[in-house]
């Protein structure tokens, strides 16, 4: 079974390719470039290092969402692209659910913080019993005081990773004070072979759709989209 990863959700741009269980090929970019820049180019070198040709793969295994409006539309078109014209199925995997997994194995709490703005990260709360990855806490955009919170109740040591430490450290030490770890950068932010291999158990238990069928989770209003609301209430 060969898995194709992308993920475009955040400022990460990533693919990667799982073959029967292995990891044989990853690509991640995480600096200065547009995903409609870097990510078909990174697709197209990868396959070309790896000899393989897209025909083979199985499915194709997509950030989902939640994350950047514009990286996930770029992400999901070129999913949705590849899958019409090779008639692929495409597995869309959350986006907190795949950072979470990451941390493989870890025996404390995982909390993904993608910075969200407006003062919101979209995360969750997820856990490892030995092989079995559970959901705590299903994704969702929240203030992170409130998620803290909710971090406080479980009342176990974290481990938080995303984009959203760096902005949020401070108030994370300010209101935990211990009982946290942050994860490291080779593990701290999006990676495609994530999202492959979290893909391929999704895929194994059927769990996929057609390329016309997916759509991006967004979990909020594009901006456009609030300030149309806005105008619209102000009338």
């Amino acid at each position: 079974m060969i898995i194709l990863g992308i993920d475009s959700s955040g400022l990460v741009a990533s693919v990667a390719v799982l073959r029967d269980g292995e990891i044989i090929g990853e690509y991640t970019i995480n600096y200065k470039k547009t995903h409609s820049q870097t990510l078909l180019p990174m697709l197209d070198e990868l396959v070309k290092m790896l000899e393989l040709k897209l025909e083979q793969i199985d499915a194709i295994a997509v950030a989902g969402g939640p994350g950047s409006f514009t990286g996930l539309r770029i992400g999901a078109a070129t999913a949705k692209g590849l899958g019409l014209a090779l008639d692929k199925p495409i597995v869309s995997v959350p986006t907190v659910d795949s950072l979470a997994y990451n941390l493989f194995g870890t025996d404390k709490i995982i909390c993904p913080i993608m910075d969200a703005r407006r003062n919101q990260v979209y995360t969750g709360l997820y856990e490892f019993q030995g092989k079995e990855f559970n959901v705590i806490l299903q994704q969702n955009a929240s203030s992170i005081e409130d998620i803290l919170l909710k971090v406080k109740e479980v009342g176990r040591d974290v481990i938080f990773l995303g984009d959203g430490v760096p902005v949020y450290q401070e108030i994370i030490q300010s209101i935990l004070k211990t009982g946290y770890f942050f994860a490291p950068p080779h593990l701290a932010r999006q990676r495609a072979a994530s999202i492959a291999a979290l893909g391929a158990v999704y895929f194994d238990k059927g769990v996929c759709e057609s390329a016309q069928e997916h759509k991006p989770v967004y979990l909020r209003l594009s901006q456009a989209e609030r300030e149309l609301l806005e105008k619209q209430n102000e009338r």
